[in-house]
């Protein structure tokens, strides 16, 4: 067998030692603000945490989840990610059932792809995209973070080729029993591609979950600002008056950003696993054409 030859161990060994590298580079960061974090003020300020907290205390996500501000901030963001995926969702997967089928089906199949692909490589540009949100009404509106990317060509494009390699006769079959095409899609086509449309939902999330600059452009109230935007004006612009006063003076500032970033990323770290399995096969198969 191949995969028992020398050259393929040898491989093997290299490349999970590079994957393992690669994933400690990348979680000791977190894990190093987990410490800091959970730390006394006096050892963080210094310096002197590393892998392991130095007077160990929760004081700190304490007077987080005390921070009015944050907490509306959080819950904006779990608002924005679970109504805009599933709106999301919804849209894209509708599309690229219909983008899915052939001409003889659907005869401006082609006319409606192109106008979508376009969109990719053109767009109108932020002024444009910010005069249309003023004059719709939707400033300073969670639909303001939701709709302008409520259509991600690239998500329908993954879902429209996985749709073409469900089986014809499935299909087939449902018509002959008479069903439609929305019992169709909800009945066969939903079932059969939960791989993809696993992999398109983390996509989504976490696109939903980081987004912070919309946030600056559409959202003026303070407590109306997504986690991603209020972690941006307190960290990168050092804004700390969107922090109760008392926090400020009962922790320091790099005591309370360990805290804010962690419970940040914590979310999508607790989503990943659940979906990670599905990532490969829908990756795989949805941007492979027949």
């Amino acid at each position: 067998m191949y995969h028992k030859t020398m050259p393929y161990r040898i491989f093997s060994i290299i490349n999970n030692v590079l994957l393992t590298i690669l994933s400690l580079l990348c979680l000791l960061p977190l894990y190093h603000l987990l410490m800091v974090s959970l730390s006394a003020s006096a050892p963080a300020n210094a310096g002197l945490v590393t892998f392991w907290p130095i007077g160990f205390t929760l004081e700190a996500y304490a007077k987080t989840f005390a921070n009015s501000n944050f907490l509306s901030s959080l819950w904006v963001s779990v608002e924005r990610t679970l109504l805009g995926t599933g709106l999301a969702l919804i849209v894209n997967t509708i599309a690229a059932y219909a983008l899915s089928k052939e001409t003889r089906v659907f005869r401006a199949r082609n006319i409606y792809l192109w106008y979508f692909v376009i969109t990719m490589l053109f767009s109108g540009g932020l002024i444009p995209g910010y005069i249309l949100i003023l004059k719709l009404g939707l400033m300073n509106t969670l639909l303001a973070l939701i709709l302008p990317g409520l259509v991600a060509v690239f998500n329908i494009i993954l879902l429209l080729n996985f749709f073409r390699t469900v089986p014809k006769d499935l299909e087939e079959a449902a018509f002959i029993d008479g069903a439609g095409h929305l019992q169709t899609f909800i009945k066969i086509y939903l079932p059969v591609s939960v791989p993809v449309i696993a992999t398109v939902s983390l996509f989504m999330m976490v696109g939903h979950w980081n987004s912070y600059f919309d946030g600056i452009i559409y959202i003026r109230d303070a407590e109306k600002l997504p986690l991603a935007t209020f972690m941006q004006t307190i960290i990168v612009q050092a804004d700390m008056s969107k922090l109760d006063p008392e926090a400020v003076a009962n922790l320091s500032q790099r005591t309370i950003r360990a805290s804010q970033i962690f419970i940040s990323a914590l979310p999508i770290l607790l989503v990943y696993p659940f979906l990670q399995r599905y990532f490969v096969t829908g990756i795989v198969v949805g941007a492979v054409k027949e």
